[in-house]
């Protein structure tokens, strides 16, 4: 290899650990989920409707953010399990679902799989969360939002939004994300 053939290879080298310094930065920065969250949310068209629906009975947390906790709980996957054992496109666990569920459709069944009813349920647990934590300190719509991840409870407990990192990052992503969203 001749003196140039060397050179560019140092070159190559240096702008391939120069890159993967680069990534490595971004991705220590939380920079790939900020660049999702960044992005246009696009919610999908058969969904909209109901979650302008649902979204009314809560007046405290908008249709955007609605729409904005759906995108963040299952990415629009109304047969999404979690390795907790959340269901559907809201994400209840079965005992929070179970005494919360609506029949949102109005069909006569109460169905975690039925994104109509998910999505009217989990209005309906904001607005119930809301009256939860109405004395507590702090920004009421992140209190809901908080209340709507890790409970009630501990939004009370804490006088705020707890200081657990998933809930703390939960809260944080839908409200970016609800800036990104148009219904």
């Amino acid at each position: 290899m001749g003196r140039t053939g060397r050179i560019i290879a140092i070159v190559a080298a240096a702008v391939v650990v120069l890159g993967l310094a680069a990534v490595g930065g971004f991705l220590a920065l939380g920079g790939l989920d900020r660049w999702r969250d960044a992005q246009a949310i696009v919610v999908p068209e058969q969904y909209r409707p109901v979650i302008k629906e649902a979204a009314k009975r809560c007046k405290a947390v908008p249709a955007r953010v609605l729409a904005a906790q759906l995108a963040s709980e299952s990415s629009w996957d109304p047969r999404a399990v979690s390795p907790a054992g959340a269901q559907g496109i809201a994400q209840f666990m079965p005992e929070v679902w179970e005494a919360h569920g609506v029949d949102g459709d109005g069909d006569g069944i109460i169905d975690v799989w039925n994104p109509i009813d998910a999505i009217h349920s989990a209005a309906e647990l904001n607005c119930m969360n809301r009256k939860l934590v109405e004395d507590v300190p702090g920004d009421e719509l992140r209190n809901i939002l908080a209340a709507y991840n890790a409970g009630f409870n501990q939004v009370v407990r804490y006088q705020g939004v707890p200081p657990f990192p998933e809930t703390e990052q939960y809260v944080e992503r839908v409200l970016r994300r609800a800036e990104r969203i148009e219904l």
